[in-house]
């Protein structure tokens, strides 16, 4: 039978059907969607989910339209400003001061603000778009992302919509790029190739990444594509996309101790010494007596200052209210421990699982993520897109079930004082908690610490 349009849509009539009522969804999302309206919002999100789930159980196979309704989904945000984050804001800030060979380390906007001759185009429209939480802190963005909004601001000019383009061209080819390396480290695994796509259409993706901006899809470009470098041995080649990826977003740092075991020790020595001179290469330019300092009080900010769809966090600051605690002396001393119990996890499953495999290593750095995710006092809803691409080789689907939930969060948006409900937040965490124990213990690659290759 020969391959005419009419004979592709006979075969395909259901998910081209499908794939327009997802295009409706997302220009809906993109261009008359307020964030305040929770209930729109959910209803948008939940419809674009199973559009999601139902396109990847019939086309499975389809790659070439599976990549293209992939693609027309993301484009449909090309020129739209974000409308669940102001980050945006900031990374044109910054990348308007890199390009003018300002430290965004150094100086805080609510200080530049006040200067008569700053060399910022659009700097009162930025600062007050911003806000007062983010213009009051240094920047906290590693050197390549300050690199990628320098590019941005430079291209972008004048125009802010100039410079939202050229990121969100960026954010568009590094997805592109996840899906070409991911299909290749899926077959190097014996896994099915088609279960890239349930990071490549999946809603919470396109929504955070390509609609609001976020570089988690940058960093997880080079992630991996070092996962991929190192299933086809070129470990030392490998550290280099790895250092790339921890100067966009510093979370792969998390991960760096679980190579020793999947190494060895003379080869993991080199593989950190790589990673460690490529780190200091990009960081050198911004280095100053006064960086490490700024750097640290910044990146701790996140630790012991902020918090935002917590799990555990929110349960044991319940549980002290019950008894006088107090709220902001609780996130001072529970931010302390976070780091010390998560360093702890990653010393477990570095030294107690075989991590020699490439499927049992990146189990473990789903673990560790996992559990760092819990106990953190902030989560936002991107953070869980990282758990999404390691479950993608994992036999752990309980990622895309949180990448769903994560959704309830937003109700917060919906209130004038960010209020959130935590009935909701219990919701979403009860659902994730259930579903992955069920997967536990019903995985024949037990998600424990003990397992051996």
């Amino acid at each position: 039978m020969p391959n005419t349009p009419a004979t592709y849509w006979k075969l395909h009539k259901v998910p081209i059907l499908m794939a327009l009522l997802g295009a409706i969804l997302y220009y809906t999302f993109a261009f008359q969607l307020e964030r305040t309206d929770f209930i729109k919002l959910l209803t948008l999100f939940a419809a674009s989910f199973f559009l999601c789930l139902k396109l990847i159980q019939f086309e499975k196979w389809n790659l070439k339209f599976l990549l293209v309704v992939g693609v027309i989904f993301r484009l449909i945000f090309l020129i739209t400003e974000p409308n669940l984050s102001q980050d945006y804001y900031r990374f044109i800030w910054d990348g308007h001061l890199v390009g003018n060979f300002i430290n965004p380390y150094l100086e805080v906007p609510n200080d530049l603000i006040a200067q008569s001759d700053l060399v910022i185009p659009n700097a009162h429209a930025l600062y007050d778009g911003m806000g007062n939480l983010s213009a009051k802190h240094f920047s906290n963005y590693p050197p390549l992302n300050q690199l990628l909004f320098a590019i941005a601001a430079l291209l972008g000019g004048k125009s802010l919509m100039g410079s939202v383009l050229v990121m969100r061209t960026m954010i568009i080819l590094a997805d592109i790029g996840i899906l070409y390396f991911g299909r290749k480290l899926l077959k190097n695994l014996n896994q099915s190739p088609h279960l890239i796509f349930w990071y490549f259409l999946n809603p919470l993706v396109i929504i955070e990444l390509t609609g609001n901006l976020h570089f988690e899809g940058v960093m997880l470009f080079f992630f991996v594509w070092s996962l991929y470098l190192l299933s086809v041995k070129k470990w030392t080649l490998a550290a280099i996309p790895y250092a790339l990826s921890i100067c966009v977003k510093l979370v792969p740092l998390l991960f760096l101790p679980l190579f020793l075991k999947h190494l060895g020790l003379k080869k993991s020595i080199i593989f950190y010494i790589i990673i460690g001179i490529s780190c200091l290469l990009m960081f050198a330019p911004f280095y100053s007596p006064a960086f490490i300092a700024n750097y640290s009080e910044t990146v701790g900010l996140w630790f012991s200052n902020f918090e935002f769809n917590a799990g555990l966090y929110n349960a044991i600051k319940y549980i002290a209210i019950q008894f006088d605690g107090k709220p902001w002396e609780l996130i001072k001393t529970y931010g302390k421990i976070t780091p010390i119990v998560t360093i702890l996890f990653v010393l477990l499953f570095t030294f107690l699982r075989d991590n020699q495999k490439i499927p049992t290593l990146i189990t473990s750095m789903m673990a560790v993520l996992t559990l760092y995710y819990f106990m953190s006092a902030t989560v936002h809803p991107w953070y869980i897109i990282f758990l999404v691409v390691l479950g993608v080789f994992t036999r752990y689907k309980y990622a895309v079930l949180w990448s769903a939930t994560v959704v309830l969060s937003y109700y917060a948006y919906s209130q004038a004082d960010f209020k959130e409900n935590l009935t909701l937040i219990t919701v979403e965490y009860i659902s994730v908690y259930v579903f992955l124990i069920y997967e536990i213990f019903n995985s024949k690659e037990q998600f424990v610490i003990f397992r051996k290759n």
